[in-house]
């Protein structure tokens, strides 16, 4: 088959789906905050190897801190910006 003859899939419906599956479905679209169809989406092009479906889960997140979280963080981190002199 050719690249001209191949069509996508428009439509997927799946049967007599187990408990689990389904269970962990809904808990990793929660985790990733996105629909259902999306998840299953990113999902199956993760398992098969296609490129440009790889997702961290953090996206969501981008864009949530303020300037006050912003301070929070730096002052939490700033100890591990300091080189320990006994180490050198």
């Amino acid at each position: 088959m050719n690249e001209d003859e191949r069509r996508p899939i428009k439509a997927l419906t799946i049967s007599n789906l187990p408990a689990p599956v389904a269970e962990a479905l809904e808990l990793e679209k929660r985790r990733r905050g996105r629909s259902l169809n999306q998840t299953v989406i990113d999902l199956l092009g993760q398992s098969l190897g296609v490129e440009g479906t790889r997702s961290n889960g953090l996206g969501r997140l981008a864009g949530t801190w303020d300037e006050e979280d912003l301070r929070e963080f730096e002052q939490a981190v700033a100890p591990f910006e300091q080189i320990d002199e006994e180490l050198l």
